[in-house]
């Protein structure tokens, strides 16, 4: 008879209004699994989970999707999903064997039985940490390379602001920036986080928007002339205020808006028309329509992390149990860097 287990979860409680909290997921060991598939399942794979991606878009899965949303929310008494790291343990599919190394979509749970593969991208490169496939060669890469490379249309010499510049997604952004030849500034809620920009990924500039009164005065300072291009991760009065500091032609990439997943009534932007006036090129992506370019991305990325050219800063949470916990951490800048859950050592 196969071996059957006990299987930890991360549950998915209810719809969150607000504020999410640890409370909101429950931690059972209910369930079990076998650790063999049976014959002919119809191409299922089982695997081992070994690493999970904590990132800012979960919270809108918290909640009924809205219309339209490129994504499905998460469904009470079910299982959390994000991005993992996974070794198979079993396989009856054809593209997939045991002892593979795959990154995708999976479950929060210690072990996890897929049938839809059509997230799963094998792991070909193992001279890197793991974990890396849960954000500098994974989702939040290929965001960061996407956003900057083709979204932004960068000149070099143009100068480039990223918000939330510490996180997952804008610490590889102001990367590819300098790499480029863009003047870059970041701005980050923490003065650890502000001395990492500066020291660990070689931003120009840095600064605290906690400790600004007034943000408005703060990008005149670090643009005198004006921002060619802003990386928006946060929306609200930052991304009123950018749009005061743009100049002619400027672009601006959309990839996420931390500041209001937890608000009930979502902030407005008062001053639009300056897209107008200024003839700005603003611009919403979302990665998953790009993935056809992730070979490209590996290619271009891989050899910069060998040569120590880009670094990546990992904040690392052991364990399942932690995982809400860490999640939650996000939405208050808890994360130092990209926050991964450590599930099994490799």
């Amino acid at each position: 008879m196969p071996e059957v287990v006990r299987n930890k979860q991360v549950i998915f409680k209810d719809y969150v209004n607000g504020y999410p909290t640890v409370f909101d997921m429950v931690i059972t060991s209910d369930a079990t699994v076998h650790l063999e598939l049976p014959l002919n399942d119809g191409g299922l794979i089982l695997v081992k989970n070994l690493y999970l991606s904590c990132d800012p878009y979960m919270r809108n899965r918290m909640t009924k999707a809205m219309e339209g949303s490129y994504i499905d929310s998460f469904t009470p008494g079910l299982p959390i999903v994000g991005y993992g790291v996974s070794r198979i343990l079993d396989s009856s599919h054809p593209n997939f064997k045991k002892e593979d190394l795959v990154w995708g979509l999976v479950n929060w749970e210690e072990y996890s039985l897929i049938k839809d593969t059509s997230s799963l991208i094998k792991i070909q490169h193992t001279d890197v940490p793991l974990s890396y496939y849960t954000g500098i060669l994974g989702m939040p890469g290929m965001t960061a390379y996407v956003g900057f490379h083709k979204i932004c249309s960068p000149k070099k010499g143009e100068t480039m602001f990223v918000s939330a510049a510490s996180g997952a997604v804008g610490q590889l952004v102001g990367q590819f920036a300098k790499l480029f030849g863009c003047y870059v500034v970041g701005s980050a809620g923490s003065k650890e986080k502000v001395d990492l920009l500066k020291n660990k990924f070689g931003f120009d500039e840095a600064f605290n928007y906690k400790e600004e009164q007034d943000l408005n005065a703060a990008l005149k300072k670090y643009f005198p002339n004006g921002i060619d291009i802003y990386f928006e991760n946060v929306g609200g009065k930052m991304l009123e205020e950018v749009l005061r500091n743009m100049r002619l032609n400027g672009r601006i990439a959309v990839c996420g808006m931390i500041s209001q997943y937890n608000l009930d009534q979502p902030e407005g932007i008062h001053n639009l028309f300056l897209l107008v006036m200024k003839r700005i090129r603003m611009e919403g992506f979302i990665v998953f329509d790009h993935y056809d370019e992730y070979p490209k991305f590996l290619e271009m990325i891989l050899p910069l992390i060998h040569e120590g050219k880009i670094t990546y800063v990992e904040d690392t949470a052991e364990g399942l149990e932690n995982a809400p916990a860490a999640l939650i951490g996000l939405y208050s800048g808890m994360n130092v860097g990209k926050q991964v859950v450590v599930i099994a050592h490799e």
